[in-house]
């Protein structure tokens, strides 16, 4: 037994320290309480027939819905491209391509340095959206296009800059390839913004739907700064 002294010197007992029964009996009733809400939420994951259940959780103040994979299957929305998915991914490339073969130009020909800028940007945001649309377009080909959208002229397209365009701005340097650069630039943007309203109002797809957002965004900006810039 431990032992102290008093203050006279003379050893005594140390008292034991108290139990904390309550504490003990909560402690435990409290794991039971657990343990039971959790057996409760796992037979609550099982369908009748032993089958694993997918939760569906429900709409403000009602309650989550138990499914089976089957019913799980048939509640989720069909994305499928329609026409207007697979005709605006087949233009868009076309339409992106355009604009890299401008910005390339920037480099030697452009005078200011914002002009430059502005290509650079172009073509760090434009190329990777046209290899994820050339993947798009791989997984879901047009029937009968062999990849690409039919029925549309890509030299119609909003925006698009003629061939007659593109020789005098190749031909362009300096001051006069800038000012033609960003009346093109801009132009060509702004077509690209309609064609993603379009999709974005008839599409069916949600990959399309994040890309034509995308363009949207990014486009719209640049557009903006353009005009500052002209």
């Amino acid at each position: 037994m431990d032992m102290a002294k008093d203050l006279r010197g003379r050893p005594r007992a140390l008292p034991a320290p108290p139990v904390r029964f309550a504490a003990v009996v909560a402690m435990a009733a409290g794991l039971l309480l657990t343990l039971s809400g959790c057996q409760g939420d796992r037979a609550q994951d099982r369908a009748d027939d032993g089958r694993a259940t997918v939760v569906a959780p429900g709409r403000p103040g009602e309650k989550a819905r138990h499914l089976t994979p089957e019913e799980a299957a048939r509640a989720k929305p069909d994305d499928s491209p329609n026409a207007a998915d697979q005709a605006y991914v087949s233009r868009m490339i076309e339409h992106h391509r355009q604009a890299l073969t401008m910005s390339a130009l920037a480099p030697e020909r452009a005078a200011a340095d914002p002009v430059k800028r502005l290509a650079e940007r172009i073509t760090a945001a434009q190329k990777p959206e046209v290899g994820a649309m050339e993947k798009w377009l791989a997984l879901h080909p047009a029937a009968g296009s062999g990849g690409h959208a039919a029925g549309h002229d890509h030299g119609a397209m909003p925006g698009m800059a003629t061939d007659e365009q593109l020789r005098e701005l190749t031909g362009a340097h300096g001051t006069d390839f800038d000012r033609l650069f960003l009346a093109l630039m801009t132009a060509h943007h702004e077509g690209a913004v309609k064609m993603a309203g379009e999709v974005l109002a008839g599409g069916n797809n949600v990959a399309v739907e994040e890309m034509a957002t995308e363009v949207v965004a990014t486009q719209s900006a640049e557009i903006h700064r353009m005009r500052t810039m002209g």
